[in-house]
C-alpha cells in the first residue's frame, strides 16, 4: 500500500505537503479525515464528499487497516445537509464514524479536530502520533484511493471565489495556470488582486501569470483592491512593529481567543507583541515557548485585536527568530485546557466582521478544465525538489512519472499528455 502511494506522488493535500507515504509510516489508535474545510469561502472538502463518499469511506477503511487504528472519523460541519446525509449513507455498516462540527474558525485545524474528537491535547513541539492520532486532509485521501487504483496525482480540485460573477468548484491539471481558472467563474466583478489558499492563511498575488496549480491548491479568490482584508496582509515587519509599540495596550484579547492558548499550550501574543516592541525578547520569559504552537490561524489578527493590530504576523517573526537562534520548542502541555468551548468563534461572526459575507455564496462542481499547456513546479511537497526524468522534446503521456523524489518528497506525473517544451530546476513544461 505505501509503495502504491509513494508511486502516485500523494502528499498532503490540505496545504502542509508532507508525503503522504512517509507520514502513514507509522501506528495510531485513531485515524481521523479532515473533510471540514478550516477556511470559509472554499468548497473543496464538500465536493469531494459530495460526489465520492464512498471513495472516502472505503479509503479511510484501508489506511486505518495500514496505521493498525481502532477507530476511524471522518469529520464534516454539520450545517451542509447533503453534505452530511451523502457521507452518512456511505458510511453506514462500515466501522466509520462521521462527527459532526458546528461552524466554527479553525474547526479544521489539525490540533482542534484532535481535541474534540478524542479530548486529548498534542503537546508544543509534539505531533499528532504522540497523543495516538493521524490526521489526513480529505483530498489526500481521495488521492489515495486513486492511487490503490494505479492512478498517480495529475489534478486538484479548487474553489475560484470571491469578486467572482458565478463561483465554481473544478478539477484543473497540475500546472495549469491560475489566470485559467477566472474565466470559469465568468471572470471578476472588480479591480481585484488574488488570494491563492483561503482567505485567512492563503497569500496576495497581484499577477497569476506565474501561479501554477499544485497538488495543495486549494483555492483562487478574487478579492477588491480596496477590500479591508487586505490591509491584514500587508509584508512589512518594522511597520508591525512601530504600530505594536505605538497601540499594543496589553489588552490580552488576542490571547483570550486563542483557540491553542485555550488547549493549554501557553501560546500568548499579547506576550510576544510586547517582547518585540520592547526589542527585548527577554520579556516573553519561559512563556515564548508557546509561539511554537501557534498555528497562523489569524484569530488574533482577523477577529481579537480591538486596535486592528496584527498579533499573528509578530508570533510568525518571533518563531523565525527562534528558529534563526537555534531554539527548540520544549515539549509541552502547559496546563490544562481552559474554556475552549466557549472560545469557539462562529464561522458567520467572522465573515462578517471581515466584511466576507458576501463571498460566502455556492460554488458548484464545474467539471474538468482542458489545458493546451502546464508548467508543473518540482516542488510541491516538504523536503527537497524533485529531479526531472524527461527531456525537452520529449513526448509524454497523461499520468506519466515525469520527475522523482530526491530523498524526502514525491513523485511527479504528467497532468496532460503532449511535448515537454522546457526542464529547469523549478519545472517542467509540457504542452498539449
Amino acid at each position: 500500500m505505501l509503495s502504491r502511494i509513494q508511486e502516485a506522488g500523494v502528499v498532503g493535500a490540505g496545504g502542509a505537503g508532507f508525503p503522504t507515504h512517509v507520514k502513514y509510516q507509522a501506528e495510531a489508535e485513531v485515524f481521523i479525515v479532515n473533510a471540514i474545510e478550516c477556511e470559509p469561502l472554499l468548497r473543496v472538502d464538500r465536493c469531494l464528499v459530495e460526489r465520492h463518499a464512498s471513495e472516502l469511506v472505503a479509503a479511510a477503511r484501508q489506511i486505518a487497516v495500514q496505521l493498525r487504528a481502532s477507530r476511524t472519523v471522518i469529520a464534516v460541519k454539520a450545517h451542509n445537509a447533503d453534505m452530511v446525509s451523502t457521507l452518512q449513507s456511505a458510511a453506514a455498516g462500515s466501522g466509520v464514524e462521521v462527527f459532526l462540527s458546528p461552524s466554527v474558525y479553525p474547526a479544521g485545524d489539525e490540533q482542534n479536530l484532535i481535541h474534540v474528537i478524542t479530548g486529548r491535547v498534542v503537546p508544543t513541539g509534539g505531533l499528532p502520533l504522540d497523543v495516538g492520532c493521524v490526521v489526513s486532509n480529505a483530498a489526500t485521501v481521495f488521492n489515495v484511493y486513486r492511487a490503490l487504483q494505479g492512478k498517480p496525482v495529475t489534478h486538484r480540485l479548487v474553489t475560484v471565489g470571491g469578486a467572482v460573477a458565478k463561483p465554481v468548484t473544478a478539477l484543473a491539471p497540475v500546472g495549469l495556470s491560475m489566470e485559467r481558472l477566472l474565466p470559469l467563474a465568468g471572470g471578476t466583478t472588480g479591480d481585484c488582486v488574488f488570494i491563492i489558499g483561503g482567505p485567512l492563511m492563503g497569500r496576495v498575488v497581484e499577477d497569476l501569470s506565474g501561479e501554477s496549480v499544485t497538488k495543495t491548491s486549494g483555492g483562487l479568490l478574487a478579492i477588491p483592491r480596496d477590500h479591508r482584508l487586505l490591509a491584514y496582509k500587508r509584508n512589512d515587519p518594522q511597520w508591525e512593529l512601530r504600530q505594536a509599540r505605538a497601540a499594543c495596550c496589553q489588552c490580552s484579547m488576542c490571547t483570550q481567543l486563542c483557540p491553542r492558548n485555550a488547549m493549554g499550550l501557553n501560546v500568548q501574543p499579547h506576550k510576544i507583541m510586547r517582547a518585540l516592541a520592547a526589542g527585548n525578547t527577554g520579556l516573553a520569559g519561559t512563556d515564548g515557548n508557546g509561539v511554537f504552537s501557534c498555528c497562523d490561524c489569524g484569530m488574533c489578527t482577523y477577529f481579537a485585536c480591538n486596535f486592528g493590530l496584527h498579533p499573528s504576523k509578530m508570533m510568525q517573526l518571533y518563531k523565525g527568530k527562534l528558529a534563526e537562534a537555534g531554539c527548540k520548542p520544549l515539549k509541552e502541555v502547559r496546563y490544562a485546557p481552559q474554556g475552549f468551548d466557549v472560545k469557539r468563534l462562529p464561522t458567520e461572526r467572522l465573515l462578517g466582521r471581515l466584511d466576507l459575507a458576501r463571498f460566502d455564496a455556492e460554488a458548484p462542481y464545474a467539471g474538468t478544465v482542458e489545458a493546451d499547456e502546464v508548467r508543473i513546479p518540482l516542488k510541491m511537497h516538504v523536503g527537497a525538489p524533485c529531479i526531472s526524468s524527461v527531456s525537452e522534446g520529449e513526448m509524454v503521456s497523461l499520468g506519466q512519472k515525469i520527475a522523482g523524489s530526491n530523498g524526502l518528497g514525491a513523485n511527479i506525473h504528467a497532468s496532460i499528455a503532449g511535448c515537454v517544451t522546457r526542464v529547469s530546476e523549478q519545472l517542467i513544461e509540457i504542452r498539449k
